[in-house]
This record gives C-alpha cells, sequence and structure tokens, in this order.
C-alpha cells in the first residue's frame, strides 16, 4: 500500500476552522437553551403560583429526557448521519422556546421541558463524531477547546439575553425571542450545510461499526473506571445545576443583591470559566497531573462558595466571586475531559461517552429537587455550603478515577 493511499487527504485549517465554528456555533445554542428557564423563575412563579421545588421539577423533565436521547441517539447518529440529526435538535429547541412563551399551565411547561430535553440529547453524539472524522488529528484539541468555550458563552448569554427583555416587556416576549436565536441558527448551519455533510459509512468507521472486537458491546460496562467517571460527571452536574439555578438567587438573599446584579452572577461565572478553560489547556500538556490540576481547580472553587456562604460583603463583590469561582472550575475543565479519554478502552468511544455525559444529565436533574427544597425553606446558606460540600467531592472523585483508571476489561 503506497503512503498517498494509506493517509487521508490533509485538510485545510480554512475547512476545518469552518466546521470546528458551526459545530461550536451549535453547542453555544444547545447550553444556551438549557439556562433560558432558570433566570426566569422569579416571573413563572409568580405566574403560575409554583414553588421552587415544582420550578425544579421541570428542569429535572429537561434533563431526564435529555439523558434518555443522550444515550439512544448515538444509535441514531450511527445509522442517519450527524448532519440530520443536529438540524432536528435545533429545530426542537426552537419549538421548545416558542410553547415555553405560550405556555398557560403548568403542565405546558413539562411538555416544553421534554422538547427541549429531546433536542438537547442529541449534540454529544452529533459533535465528537463531526469532529473525529472531519477534523485534522493536528487540530483536534483546538476542536475540542473550541466546543468547551462555546458551551460557557452558551449558559453565560442566556441570562443577560432572556432577563432585559423580561424586565423590558415579559418573560414570555424573553423566551419566545429565545426560540427565535435556536431557528436563526439552525438556518445558518442550513445554509452551510455541505460543511457539516458525512458519509454514513465514515460514521460507521468513528463508531468502530463492523469491526472486529474480542468482548461483547457492553463490556466496557465491567470497567470501574468508566463508573468513576460517570460518578464524576454526576457530581459536576450536581455543581453546575446549583450554580445555574439556585446558587445566585441564594447569595441574592444572603447579601441583599439587587435583581439586575443577580443576572450578572451566572454571566461572570460563564465567562470566567470559559477563561479559565483556555489557561486549563496550557496546563494539561502533561496528562500525568490532571488529576492534580482538578483537584487545585474545584478546591478552589469551593474555598470562594465557602466565602460566599460564610462571609459579609457588599452586594457587588458577589458577581466578582461568582467570576473567581467560574475561573477555577473552568481550569479544571481541560483536564476533567481527559480524564475520560484516559479511561476509554479502545473501540468503545462512543458508548462510553454516552455513558458518562448520561451522568451529567442525571445529576441536573436530581440537583434541583433537593436545592429547590432547601430554598423554599428559605435555607439560602446551605444551599451556598452545599455547593462547595458538591465541589470539594468533585476533588476526591477525580483521584478515585485514578486510582481504578488501569483495572483491565473482565474477559469473557
Amino acid at each position: 500500500m503506497t503512503a498517498s493511499a494509506a493517509a487521508p487527504h490533509p485538510r485545510s485549517l480554512g475547512a476545518d476552522a469552518q466546521l470546528i465554528g458551526l459545530v461550536g456555533l451549535a453547542h453555544a445554542i444547545s447550553h444556551f437553551s438549557q439556562l433560558i428557564l432558570p433566570p426566569l423563575f422569579p416571573w413563572i412563579k409568580d405566574a403560575f403560583a409554583l414553588t421552587y421545588t415544582e420550578l425544579g421539577a421541570v428542569l429535572t423533565v429537561f434533563f431526564v429526557v435529555s439523558c434518555v436521547v443522550q444515550a439512544a441517539s448515538g444509535f441514531l447518529v450511527d445509522r442517519m448521519g450527524p448532519r440530520p440529526v443536529l438540524f432536528a435538535g435545533l429545530g426542537l429547541l426552537a419549538l421548545s422556546g416558542f410553547v415555553y412563551a405560550v405556555a398557560q399551565a403548568y403542565w405546558m411547561l413539562f411538555v416544553a421541558a421534554a422538547l427541549a430535553g429531546i433536542g438537547n440529547g442529541v449534540f454529544h453524539p452529533v459533535d465528537y463524531t463531526l469532529f473525529n472524522r472531519k477534523v485534522a488529528p493536528t487540530r483536534l484539541g483546538h476542536a475540542y477547546s473550541v466546543h468547551g468555550i462555546t458551551g460557557s458563552l452558551g449558559w453565560a448569554l442566556a441570562p443577560v439575553f432572556v432577563v432585559p427583555l423580561a424586565m423590558a416587556f415579559s418573560w414570555r416576549v424573553a423566551l419566545a425571542a429565545a426560540g427565535g436565536v435556536a431557528l436563526l441558527v439552525l438556518v445558518v448551519l442550513w445554509l452551510n450545510r455541505r460543511v457539516l455533510e458525512l458519509d454514513v459509512k465514515e460514521v460507521h468507521k468513528a463508531t468502530g461499526q463492523g469491526a472486529q472486537q474480542a468482548g461483547g458491546n457492553f463490556d466496557f460496562l465491567r470497567i470501574p473506571a468508566v463508573w468513576m467517571c460517570f460518578a464524576f460527571f454526576f457530581v459536576y452536574a450536581v455543581v453546575i445545576s446549583v450554580v445555574q439555578t439556585f446558587a445566585p438567587t441564594a447569595a441574592a438573599h444572603l447579601h441583599a443583591v439587587p435583581v439586575a446584579l443577580v443576572a450578572m452572577c451566572l454571566t461572570a461565572y460563564m465567562v470566567a470559566s470559559a477563561g479559565g478553560m483556555l489557561v486549563g489547556g496550557f496546563l494539561v500538556a502533561d496528562p500525568s497531573r490532571v488529576e492534580r490540576i482538578v483537584a487545585i481547580g474545584f478546591g478552589l472553587a469551593a474555598t470562594v462558595a465557602l466565602v460566599l456562604a460564610l462571609a459579609d460583603f457588599p452586594p457587588v463583590v458577589v458577581p466578582v466571586l461568582f467570576g473567581a469561582m467560574g475561573f477555577a472550575s473552568g481550569i479544571a475543565g481541560p483536564s476533567r475531559d481527559l480524564l475520560v479519554k484516559r479511561s476509554t478502552p479502545a473501540n468503545a468511544t462512543g458508548r462510553v461517552y454516552g455513558v458518562v455525559y448520561a451522568g451529567l444529565d442525571i445529576g441536573q436533574a436530581a440537583a434541583p429537587l433537593v436545592f429547590g427544597t432547601l430554598m423554599d425553606h428559605g435555607q439560602y446558606r446551605s444551599v451556598i455550603l452545599g455547593l462547595a460540600v458538591v465541589q470539594a467531592v468533585l476533588v476526591a472523585s477525580a483521584f478515585n478515577v485514578k486510582r481504578v483508571r488501569r483495572t483491565a476489561l473482565v474477559p469473557t
């Protein structure tokens, strides 16, 4: 076999940058749509006379549905290719925003959440299939970095987009506009659909379909490190859920933060988290120290949460502390993802990522029920202290992943 026959045609920097940018834009909308509802809880709570626990249940529906779809959508991507699945996901996210906006009863919020969960569940299988098959191997690291940063920026944009619209017009206008943003991105991607084209046979190569494997399709579930990664991402999801949904409001009660400044807390966290990811990408050049980087990042974040819960300071300091907490967490981000990569056996990448990232959805489904109850009982300090505790648990979880990583697959 000649060298030219063995090696694929090299992709240009421009082609890779265009693909990475389009996938990153779609991923930003996925995260944006996850966070359009929580900043509007004060308005929706009054409109439907709901408790925080009832509002948290809407988020639980979203993440439970997303978890199921995420585990199943990989098979759909394998069969149809990533592009049509991506378009369907964006379309459902747009539709969910419009259904939220016209909801006239509590149950309609659940319908919208289920639609959003279906749409949200497709992005990781789609994104990583496109990256792994179309981006040059030397640029995959940049692709993953952009993927994480655009997700954080999508989270950061949501509150500063919907809250001003709710204050100026209504929460319904804000949610309809959010649906319009998702629809606009769908149009942009459709106009650039040739960039996202991928033959189904190429998808089969990416997922190892048709390859001879020593074990069965589910043997990877016997690897302890896979489940330790699942547990790590479950706890990480609790952190994200608390920060996104309840921590800014809880901190506002503790430190008399005005409403306009509360929205800035989450934006500060997410923007600073994106900056931390840039720094963390350089730190992770040595894979042997990923556990220490995770420990330092989340250890510092837990310390900031303790300061938020226990110290007294002016309201203007609260967004600054949220920014510091986000930056520390962001530093740990690339190392967090490398924990999974280093624990993934050959020919099981897609399945491992499906299981591990399902932990994110399950954690985000469970957290609102627990922390929403604390909010309903006015336990605002307990919410922030609980955030510090789960961040500290991440430190121990990272080292547990390292401890079990080299456990061999049980032979069949």
